[in-house]
């Protein structure tokens, strides 16, 4: 059977953190993207394969090609994304109708470890189940959760599998079932296995690879490095804590994690006062063994008055990449009667985990009363305290 693979490279890739899109980054001295390519141009059976783009990514894609070893002649033009990766998915498939190829393999630009190995059975899947994404078991326990954070299910992870890229479709299922969704207006899938189940089509999961990962934090990159250049470096695990507090003033909000939060009181504060994003700060500070909030943004310096105070935690976790580190895990808890956390609390892990580059399973946030003790108990202000784990390369005596 004929196979065609279709590169997704239209996005943006803005968790990564500043700088140019994603698949464009160097990693080990070469572009994502032409990493991911060598992958797909150099497997025998793929006959042809096209690139969907942002529309002005065209110099940043023609550097990344311009570097492959051997420009294969299977490489077909690039192709203009869509709004969403789905209408992105679709644009390629359309250019590739043409040809009318039998399976197609559709990966993201941001998996540059897909392995030949891979690639043959995602192959073998499409030739046998007609659709199919690679999957790997899931390791941690998975939760329902409910509006108000509360745990609505437990769900047995045995039956659970995290999913990839490359997924492999016979080509005619896969374009029927875009153009449908096109035509019933639908435009939000982020995965071409949900579209395909949308689609009534039998959806089958095969071996993926754990080494498969996707790009999406800057600690994944940094990882990757690593890994391209098989550093065995050693690195030590160091611990930090923090803690913060502000006394309420007149205000009609207050700052937390990140998020403005309505309330009846503000805080007293030099910059934006939010108590948790600067015991998450003096935390990191702490396993760096490099000072304080306070050594780093002076409250005597004028230019922090109202600061937003996510530059601070934004600078602790730069330290960190500067020292060759990583960030593994931040964990806060917060103190006082009011206001409540619950209401708020997913979208302050969101708004940290977006700040520091984490996944959000890399952020803990909790809540606790004094019991109506001390100045927090009496509504006086409010505190938190936190720790962060972090890793860096150990170094010799």
């Amino acid at each position: 059977m004929s196979v065609a693979a279709l590169i997704v490279a239209a996005g943006r890739g803005s968790r990564a953190g500043e700088g140019a899109p994603k698949q464009y980054r160097e990693l080990g001295g070469m572009q994502v993207l032409a990493r991911t390519l060598s992958a797909f141009l150099e497997y025998p059976e793929i006959g042809h394969t096209v690139v969907v783009i942002h529309p002005d990514d065209l110099a940043l894609y023609e550097e990344a090609v311009a570097v492959l070893p051997t420009p294969s002649a299977t490489l077909l033009p690039c192709v203009h994304g869509g709004a969403t990766r789905q209408d992105s998915v679709k644009n390629g498939l359309e250019a590739l109708s043409g040809l009318d190829p039998e399976l197609i393999l559709v990966h993201d630009a941001a998996r540059p470890f897909a392995g030949s190995d891979l690639i043959e059975r995602a192959i073998e899947a499409a030739r046998r189940w007609g659709a199919a994404v690679p999957g790997t078991p899931v390791t941690d326990t998975i939760k329902v959760i409910g509006e108000q954070s509360e745990v609505l299910s437990t769900p047995d992870r045995s039956t659970l599998r995290a999913v990839q890229t490359p997924q492999a479709f016979r080509f005619p299922l896969l374009l029927d079932a875009h153009r449908r969704a096109a035509a019933a207006g639908l435009h939000a899938f982020t995965d071409d296995g949900a579209l395909a189940e949308w689609a009534g089509l039998p959806v089958h999961v095969f071996e993926g690879d754990g080494g498969n990962i996707k790009l999406t934090h800057p600690a994944d990159f940094q990882e990757a490095e690593r890994r391209l250049k098989g550093n065995t470096m050693a690195y030590v695990t160091r611990l930090g804590t923090g803690f913060d507090v502000h006394a309420f003033g007149d205000g009609d909000h207050i700052w937390l994690g990140g998020i403005r939060v309505p309330h009846d009181r503000g805080v007293l504060a030099h910059s934006d006062g939010d108590v948790i994003l600067h015991a998450l700060t003096d935390a990191i500070l702490g396993a760096l063994a490099d000072g304080d909030i306070g050594t780093h943004f002076p409250p005597s310096d004028p230019q922090w008055r109202g600061a937003s105070s996510d530059r601070f935690l934004a600078h602790a976790v730069g330290l960190v990449a500067e020292r060759g580190g990583l960030l593994d895990h931040l964990d806060a808890t917060l103190l006082c009667e009011k206001p409540r956390l619950g209401p708020h609390r997913e979208a302050m892990r969101q708004r940290i985990a977006g700040i520091a580059g984490l996944r959000l399973d890399q952020v803990s946030l909790k809540a606790t009363t004094t019991e109506k003790l001390g100045f927090t108990g009496r509504a006086e202000g409010i505190a938190a305290q936190a720790a962060a784990t972090i890793r860096l390369p150990e170094v010799s005596a």
